[in-house]
């Protein structure tokens, strides 16, 4: 239980920075590449009134902006890596790893470990 804990607290450290790396990567390199494209690198300015109501349909571009480019950094950095590793696996191109080799001491600990666990009455 405790290191499950562990794992999900590093999870949840590890997700935060690399949340922060990947609001970086948007703010510094995509939403300025979008700027050199579209002329624009905030569409939050854009919005159009109806009765007297303002809807501000360029923020919901830029959320959308920064959405679609954070789901895309991780789907190569993260989802796809992992998934042609499992791809790999399933096809045996990645060796399984091998069982580690015994020394005779280790062969002895575990010849004396099922002697005495064959001497055991059972309960």
């Amino acid at each position: 239980m405790r290191g499950n804990v562990v794992d999900l607290a590093v999870a949840v450290v590890v997700g935060t920075a690399f949340t922060a790396v990947v609001t970086s990567l948007v703010n510094n390199i995509f939403t300025p590449l979008i700027a050199a494209i579209f002329g624009k690198p905030d569409f939050s300015a854009l919005t159009f009134k109806i009765n007297g109501s303002v809807f501000r349909y360029g923020t919901f571009i830029n959320s959308l902006i920064a959405f679609i480019s954070v789901a895309t950094v991780i789907y190569f950095v993260v989802v796809l890596p992992l998934k042609t590793l499992n791809d790999r696996r399933a096809r045996g191109q990645v060796p399984p790893e091998e069982e580690p080799v015994l020394t005779d001491e280790a062969r002895l600990l575990i010849e004396i470990r099922d002697l005495l666990a064959g001497r055991r009455p059972d309960a």
